[in-house]
């Protein structure tokens, strides 16, 4: 009998099949947000996630309760590790800052700009790894943390805790002060990550505004609330010193970053939630209303935004669950099954993008006269208006974060620019599955780091602005 089928009917059959399959599982996605949204407006409400507001004018000169260790890993960053020391050195104008920046042996370029950038200022430490780079980022972490025992042993101090910048990062002048005050009750702390709007790269490069905007905004609050952990994102965090040597010791290392990791820095945060530790998302706002974040420019070409969030998906989405489990209570297995949805929500873009096109291919045939060859269900017709009706109330809310971080235009932008963010996810999802599967077949993870070069980076670049 399906001999007999015509091309018209196997279209139609591919279009209902698709269109079962996208639609369930939109529905299971728009059902999770809606969840976390639900989450969040009750704690709005009673009062636990309002963002507090400081006097910061105080803080960048306050004294810290001891030695701050700034780790940053820098291959091939010479054109933005010079711009990113003289802002950190004067953003943290404070004596007990030690900034620890690994370059490879093999990266001449980097290590000159590293000493431009660090000039005479006692404050920091050039680090070289010794050995030809890239290894992976959490072995020049562990060349910094090894760095940082030495210095130790030798100047007879115990560091109060160690902060992870990447090299392109603008940090707040309040930061370190207010990160130095929370890890005295927490093990460890993340602030906000707060991408800046590219004016030459609305569509490419400032995508990731309203991404973090809801995520820093939002999920990581209700994530506060309900779970044990927090993960870290690998910039704008802070360790309790003696933390990581716990980490390390009950990894059975001398080290606490964890080579074999694509993510290890996102995975710290679940470790020490583990080991009885506590975690925090530390929100706050400055007296003239800006938000106390790490900022930076990200990537703004197609292929290094790709290569970019593949390497997150892979690290945090499949390897974590390989590595990390699902250990914790109900909150803390939701979480980490959101950490992990990005390939299968890719697929299911992909299917949704796909079903998109068929179907404007069967309704042009129906206008030239081709009778459709199904119609649809109740259960369909509902299945579709459910996901219209989400898709509507996930662009308000993508929109009402935006907009609260960035103002109006930005808010506007974040809805039109649903469509690129999709197709970026899509093809980092696609990406990230294909290298999970070189790693099965027994390939070593590699430091696939995204290039700066051709981005923005200007030092101070907080000045003026949200």
């Amino acid at each position: 009998m399906l001999d007999s089928w015509t091309w018209l009917e196997w279209l139609a059959l591919v279009e209902h099949e698709l269109l079962l399959f996208a639609g369930v599982f939109f529905l299971l996605g728009a059902l999770d947000e809606f969840a976390v949204d639900i989450a969040w407006f009750w704690l709005r409400l009673t009062g636990r996630a309002e963002t507090p507001v400081l006097h910061t004018a105080d803080l960048r000169h306050r004294r810290l309760g001891g030695r701050a260790a700034v780790f940053i890993p820098a291959w091939e960053e010479s054109s933005v590790i010079a711009d990113t020391l003289v802002h950190m050195l004067g953003a943290w104008p404070q004596a007990d800052l030690r900034i620890y920046v690994g370059v490879y042996r093999n990266d001449a370029a980097t290590l000159a700009a590293a000493a431009t950038g660090a000039a005479d200022d006692a404050r920091v430490r050039i680090v070289i790894v010794d050995e030809d780079g890239p290894t992976t980022k959490a072995d020049c972490l562990n060349t910094l943390y090894r760095a940082l025992e030495r210095d130790e042993l030798r100047e007879r101090f115990r560091a109060h805790m160690v902060l992870l910048h990447d090299a392109e990062d603008m940090v707040d002048p309040a930061a370190l002060a207010l990160l130095d005050r929370a890890v005295e009750r927490s093990q460890f702390v993340q602030l906000p990550v707060l991408p800046m709007p590219q004016t030459g790269r609305r569509w490419l490069g400032s995508h990731y505004c309203e991404e973090f905007a809801e995520a820093h905004g939002k999920a990581m609050v209700v994530r506060g609330a309900l779970a044990r952990s927090i993960p870290a994102a690998g910039v704008g965090c802070a360790f309790d010193r003696d933390m990581l040597a716990r980490l390390a010791k009950a990894a059975g290392r001398d080290v606490p970053f964890d080579e074999d990791s694509l993510t290890e820095d996102y995975e710290l945060g679940l470790k020490i939630a583990e080991l009885g530790g506590k975690t925090q998302f530390l929100r706050v706002r400055s007296d003239d209303g800006r938000l106390i974040a790490t900022r930076s420019y990200f990537p703004g070409q197609l292929r290094r935004s790709v290569r970019q969030k593949a390497r997150w998906m892979h690290g945090i989405a499949l390897q974590g669950w390989d590595r990390m489990g699902w250990s914790g209570g109900w909150a803390e297995r939701w979480m980490r099954l959101r950490d992990r949805r990005g390939p299968l929500a890719a697929i299911v873009l992909l299917t949704g993008y796909t079903l998109l096109f068929l179907s404007t291919v069967l309704a042009g045939l129906g206008l030239a006269g081709f009778d459709r060859p199904w119609e649809p269900s109740t259960f369909l017709l509902v299945l579709i208006a459910i996901n219209l009706a989400s898709f509507v109330w996930r662009a308000f809310m993508r929109f009402t974060f935006t907009r609260a971080e960035y103002g109006w235009r930005q808010g506007l932008l974040a809805m039109v620019r649903i469509p690129v963010t999709n197709v970026i996810n899509i093809m980092a999802g696609m990406r990230a599955l294909a290298a999970y599967g070189r790693t099965l077949r027994g390939a070593a993870p590699v430091w696939e780091k995204t290039s700066r070069e051709g981005d923005p980076v200007r030092p101070l670049a907080l000045e003026g602005g949200r």
